[in-house]
């Protein structure tokens, strides 16, 4: 790779930050053997390790998809640092999109643990609460995941505010979700 390389592209698909050429080529697959095996090792971190064999296929799936997405910036940052002008501002959204539609498709079968998921104060505390979010939270994942592709086919100027908008939705989304299911759940108890 030359010496210096685009190594960011802002949400328009232009370079906004350089980089050297080596240390992507070296430090981001160690990124990527990091992240691998800190995959690895999460199921026998978490206090709850037992549930991974509950949804151990979803767990491989996620680990998969995460990995994949991580060695498709490498080649881009890679390709256009040899010259291949690739359409970052069309590539990237469209695959983070496909990403949250099948992480949205599997996140209702994820079950409770400390490391993947919706995780908070009451999907943590409260099997139901925590299955209800997750159900939601896919739905949530796969409006935001089609709202990302949609939104390559806009205009520049209406880009960024959809981004903005679909993550949103899953951020406020879900977390007021699981603090409604939990106000409700507590009511009833």
């Amino acid at each position: 790779l030359p010496e210096r390389i685009a190594m960011h592209w802002n949400y328009a698909g232009q370079v906004d930050g350089y980089g050297s050429g080596q240390t992507q080529a070296i430090v981001f697959p160690l990124l990527i053997i990091g992240m691998y095996i800190l995959f690895l090792l999460i199921p026998y971190l978490d206090p709850k390790k037992e549930r991974y064999e509950q949804f151990s296929k979803i767990y491989h799936i996620f680990k998969s998809i995460i990995m994949g997405l991580m060695v498709v910036i490498y080649m881009i940052i890679g390709l256009n640092g040899l010259g291949y002008n690739l359409p970052v501002g069309v590539i990237m959204p469209g695959l983070v999109g496909l990403m949250f539609i099948v992480l949205g498709n599997c996140l209702g079968k994820i079950k409770m643990n400390w490391f993947m998921g919706i995780r908070t104060p009451w999907t943590l505390s409260s099997e139901n609460v925590w299955n209800k979010t997750h159900r939601f939270g896919g739905k949530m994942f796969i409006l935001s995941g089609l709202l990302m592709i949609a939104q390559i086919f806009l205009p520049l100027n209406f880009r960024l505010p959809v981004f903005i908008f679909s993550i949103a939705v899953i951020l406020f989304g879900t977390v007021g979700y699981s603090y409604v299911v939990y106000l409700r759940e507590k009511k009833n108890k």
